[in-house]
Parts: structure tokens; C-alpha cells; sequence
């Protein structure tokens, strides 16, 4: 996909181009500087820099690589973090603009950014990371590469809980896996089943994850059937189905959301993506702004509409529904295009469906709340 956060080691992603928070003289300071000049060649990369000269603060420069998988290095000068009065958040914002101006120069389709100024400089990695990801949308509203937003450990940042924070309260109510083993494990049936069935035993296993997909599904969907996605509750290709439990009270809130009985009648003979397209032409939307929105490669979005690909992955069609800003009753209809629905048996569905019940609808922000938790980012690869 266009976007991806990833956990590594900046010096080993095999891009075209990596980014280093460099200083303004030639030379290396600390942190990740030190790292891409040790990993490169101290001696090789320190004389290509004297040659280059000082970099101002905000602007950048290239150099190769040399000993790194990457077949270049764009340097980037940012400032120290003092109190936010002093223009530092349009110098980093300057930093990302500047490099994708040399990468665009270059010819650069790949490159991995640090978390630029979120170490040694100071900067607060909220406000770091916010301008990481508005930088990045901005570029790719209008170009076309493969970037990368690295992060070293898993306590680089943490967006989702600064800009919601109560995330964790809503995934802790909603997730059915993270919940079962409080209300199942020293259970007279669980003991039974542990009698009963063998170990791995697939009978057992969908007795015990369709029970737990039914009792939270009410609340969760309001549906009688949904496609569990966690193995600890139940297989990924095994649906839970069950019969309709009572369902449970509608609020206001979704009674606003949900469309009118003429809406749906009308929708029932599309497909996935003709629904999209309807979805898209009432929301005045292009097919670039729906496959940039969702952070689709152009190629993935291609076979979609041409239908060589039928139908989506899940993680396409959350993509979709996030880039078209739809409400959660028109999320559930365009997934069923596909045979797919929400699941609380997924920790994905629960984190995209508490962005979508507070109609915040951008994907970076979303895939990163989707990384700090363990989860896989919505958007599609080719495959």
C-alpha cells in the first residue's frame, strides 16, 4: 500500500531511499544520525557530507548509500523542540516537504522515514507524529510512492490514545476474545468441553466460539451472523453461525445513522463495487480520491474495478468504507456485498468500528491505532 508503518531498523528497510534526521554541519550526532553513518561507512558517508557542505534547517540533500540495503540517503535538518512558539513544527513540516522534493528529483518509488525529530531534538512524539502523517497524506494526495513510517520499539508514540483516548475502554467492552476467558475458562462447560473434545478439535472449538460471537454480537452488531477472525476464539475461515438472539435496543444514535428503507431497496441488486461507485458519486468523490483515501495501490484499486478482482479482502473493503466516510449501518451493507461482516471476534473490526461510530475517518491515524495494538493495517497490496 502507499503507507505502511512498520517496526524495524531504519538502517536494514531495503527502499530506495532512507531519511536521516542529520545536523546542520557535516558530521554525525546521535541516535539515528550515528546509526545510518556507522551502517553506511563512518569515512565514506562523512566525505560524500563535507562535499555537500551545511544544510539549512528544514531543507535536504542526497547522498548514496553505500554499505546500506537503501540506494540512497536523504538528509534532512530539523531543529530542537523549545516550547512551539519558536516556528518549530513549519521547520519539521519543511523537513518533509523537502525530502519529498529530493525524492522526487531522484526518481525515488520507495522511502522510510524515522519518526523525524521525535529524539534527540525533543520534539513531543504526538505533535511529531501528527505532522508525520498530515506531511504524508499531503504528498500522496498528489504523488505516488511507497513510504514508509519506521518506528524502532513499541514505545516509540502512541497517537490513538492521545487524539481518543478511550481506545482501550472501548476494544476492553467490545472485543469477545480478550472478554471469553473471564466468562468461559473455569466454567462448568468449558471443564465439559475439555472432557469431550480432543484438543484442536474443530466441533468443540466452534461450540464454544459461536456461543461467544452470539452473546456479544447483539450488542456489538445487532446481526445473527458474523466471520470470526480471532484464532484464539475461533478458526479465521469458520463463520459462527447461529440463530438470532433478541437484538439488543437501538439507540438514537444508530437510529440516525441508518438509511432509509428506499436507500437500502434501491442498493439490493449492486455489487461491492458498483455500491461503492454509488457510494462515491453521492459523496461527489473520484475514483483517485476513493483508491488515494484508502490508501490502495493504484494496481489493487485496478482490478477491483475491472472486476478481475471479484471480491475484496476484508481489509480492502474497511478501506474503502473508511476513504467513503460511511456510517456504520452503510458499512455493514457495502461489507455484505462481499460476504463479509463486522466481527467482535476481531480486535480490527472493534478498533475500525470505534472510528467509524466517531466519524474519524482518516486511515493513517486508524492503521496506526491498528499497529500499537497488534493488528494488520486496512488498505490492500497486490497479491
Amino acid at each position: 500500500m502507499p503507507f505502511q508503518i512498520v517496526r524495524n531498523d531504519i538502517t536494514k528497510m531495503h527502499v530506495d531511499a532512507i531519511v536521516n534526521p542529520a545536523s546542520r554541519e557535516p558530521g554525525f550526532g546521535a541516535g539515528t544520525d550515528l546509526a545510518v553513518y556507522r551502517a553506511a561507512g563512518k569515512h565514506k558517508l562523512l566525505a560524500k557530507r563535507r562535499e555537500i557542505g551545511e544544510i539549512k534547517y528544514g531543507d535536504a540533500a542526497i547522498t548514496e548509500g553505500f554499505d546500506l540495503p537503501a540506494k540512497y540517503i536523504i538528509h534532512t535538518v530539523g531543529t530542537a523542540w523549545l516550547d512551539g512558539t519558536h516556528g518549530e513544527e513549519e521547520i519539521l513540516r519543511n523537513c518533509y516537504r523537502s525530502v519529498f522534493r529530493v525524492a522526487a528529483e531522484n526518481g525515488i518509488e520507495s522511502l522510510a522515514f524515522p519518526l523525524l525529530a521525535s529524539g534527540s531534538y525533543g520534539f513531543p512524539k504526538g505533535i511529531s507524529l501528527r505532522i508525520a502523517i498530515s506531511e504524508i497524506e499531503r504528498f500522496l494526495d498528489n504523488g505516488d510512492m511507497e513510504i514508509y513510517l519506521v518506528v524502532f520499539d513499541e514505545k516509540s508514540f502512541s497517537l490513538s490514545s492521545e487524539l481518543y483516548g478511550d481506545i482501550d475502554s472501548y476494544i476492553s467492552g467490545n472485543y469477545v476474545a480478550e472478554i471469553q476467558e473471564e466468562e468461559y475458562a473455569p466454567s462448568a462447560p468449558q471443564r465439559f468441553s475439555d472432557h469431550f473434545f480432543k484438543k484442536g478439535d474443530p466441533a468443540g472449538h466452534m461450540f464454544f466460539a459461536a456461543r461467544s460471537c452470539r452473546d456479544s454480537n447483539e450488542a456489538f452488531m445487532g446481526t445473527a451472523s458474523a466471520p470470526c477472525e480471532t484464532s484464539a476464539v475461533c478458526d479465521e475461515e469458520a463463520p459462527c453461525d447461529f440463530a438470532a438472539a433478541d437484538q439488543a435496543p437501538i439507540s438514537a444514535a444508530s437510529m440516525a445513522q441508518s438509511r432509509s428503507l428506499d436507500d437500502v431497496v434501491s442498493n439490493l441488486d449492486k455489487t461491492f463495487m458498483e455500491l461503492v461507485f454509488s457510494f462515491a458519486d453521492a459523496k461527489g468523490m473520484t475514483d483517485v480520491e476513493v483508491q488515494k483515501k484508502a490508501n490502495i495501490e493504484r494496481k489493487a484499486f485496478s482490478k477491483l474495478k475491472c472486476g478481475t478482482t471479484k471480491n475484496p479482502s476484508k481489509s480492502t473493503a474497511l478501506a474503502l468504507a473508511v476513504a467513503l466516510q460511511l456510517n456504520l449501518d452503510e458499512t455493514k451493507d457495502l461489507l455484505s456485498r462481499a460476504g463479509l461482516a463486522l466481527s467482535p471476534c476481531s480486535k480490527q473490526d472493534v478498533i475500525v468500528q470505534y472510528f467509524i461510530e466517531r466519524e474519524a475517518y482518516n486511515i493513517f491515524e486508524i492503521n496506526i491505532a491498528l499497529f500499537e495494538h497488534g493488528e494488520p493495517p486496512i488498505g490492500s497490496q497486490i497479491e
